[in-house]
């Protein structure tokens, strides 16, 4: 049997490392505390790391005390559900839910070797849109937290395909072993269509160009099948802006048509509604729901459900506003400023 041969690790390449292979001491926060203060203190988040949003206003709106249990709809890096099962002081139960195989395994990891066992944290690879079939074998619950953005360590990794600043594959998929990617999808849509999705998702206002351009390429044989393919097409699709404009309207369609992709490959307007609908059926009378959302059509969505279910008489009391991050938070973590906060409360 041929010996295998060290794979040595790759090292910074100078001072400060680009690439996400590069940033190892990032990606080991138990080993580099140090790096990791440091690349916090500046204002951006670690490699392989997630910040969580609005832990306080979370915290303090739930009011979570030893004895309830509680449902974690979207797991990500556990930076939420690690300080709400805290709050529970060894009593009581945390159900944590995600899509994502790849992240949540490190997650639930990180959560065990910290001292919460099967008794303390049940985590379950299932969507948050079948929240129902959670409660039937869990019960109901006394709080639940629904933050719905994308993790920062699924957008910082190049294999997931989730951001334009980096080359790797057109993917967007949470779990990328099941439907299609952003690439495929391309494939089987119409112009129209692509139009539509831009329009619908992210209010893009250069939709019509950019599908022009992006069905132009494919129809000469072009494959958009990478992040650089698809953020040059767009580049290319608004070269007629003036050219003290272009660079920050390339950067604002390039999120927002990344954005909406990413909305449409995982259905994630499907999922928001079948959450919303069954919500109030998982919650125990008196049960505290807190929603992170992060573009305006969740936003839209959550305050006309809350809205119509307070006023039948389902939710007791909900949010009369949304509640926004503070300025110190954006400040330390930029990826919150779009965050807003929206809760309700089920009638007794």
């Amino acid at each position: 049997m041929a010996e295998q041969q060290h794979k040595r690790r790759v090292h910074y390449s100078g001072k400060y490392p680009k690439k996400f292979e590069e940033k190892y001491k990032e990606q080991n926060p138990d080993k580099y505390k140090d790096t990791i203060d440091h690349v916090i203190a500046k204002g951006s988040t670690p490699a392989g790391m997630h910040i969580s949003i609005m832990v306080k206003e979370i915290l303090d709106f739930l009011q979570i005390h030893p004895g309830q249990q509680g449902l974690d709809c979207t797991l990500g890096y556990g930076g939420h559900t690690r300080k709400m099962l805290e709050k529970l002081e060894g009593r009581g139960c945390i159900y944590g839910l995600d899509v994502d195989p790849i992240e949540s395994e490190k997650t639930v990891k990180r959560l065990r070797d910290a001292g919460f066992g099967e008794d303390a944290f049940k985590f379950r690879l299932i969507n948050f849109a079948n929240i129902d079939q959670v409660a039937a074998e869990a019960g109901g619950f006394d709080f639940v937290l629904a933050d719905l953005g994308v993790s920062s360590m699924q957008i910082d990794n190049p294999e997931r395909g989730f951001s334009y600043k980096v080359d790797g594959p057109l993917d967007l998929r949470l779990d990328p072993a099941h439907g299609e990617s952003a690439a495929e999808r391309l494939k089987h849509i119409t112009r129209d269509e692509f139009v539509g999705m831009m329009v619908e998702n992210s209010d893009e206002p250069y939709a019509e160009e950019i599908a022009d351009k992006v069905f132009s390429l494919m129809k000469k044989g072009e494959s958009i099948d990478t992040t650089t393919a698809l953020r040059e097409a767009i580049e290319s699709a608004l070269w007629k802006l003036p050219k003290d404009e272009k660079s920050d309207a390339v950067k604002k369609s390039c999120a927002r048509v990344f954005q909406a992709l990413r909305i449409d490959v995982n259905s994630e307007f499907e999922v928001l509604y079948a959450f919303l609908e069954k919500l109030p059926g998982i919650l125990n009378p008196g049960g505290r729901v807190a929603i992170l959302t992060f573009h305006s059509g969740e936003d839209r969505l959550v305050k006309k459900s809350f809205k119509e279910l307070y006023k039948s008489g389902v939710y007791s009391e909900i949010s009369s506003d949304v509640i926004r991050p503070s300025a110190e938070e954006c400040r330390v973590n930029p990826r919150s400023k779009s965050t807003k906060m929206r809760w309700a409360i089920k009638s007794n």
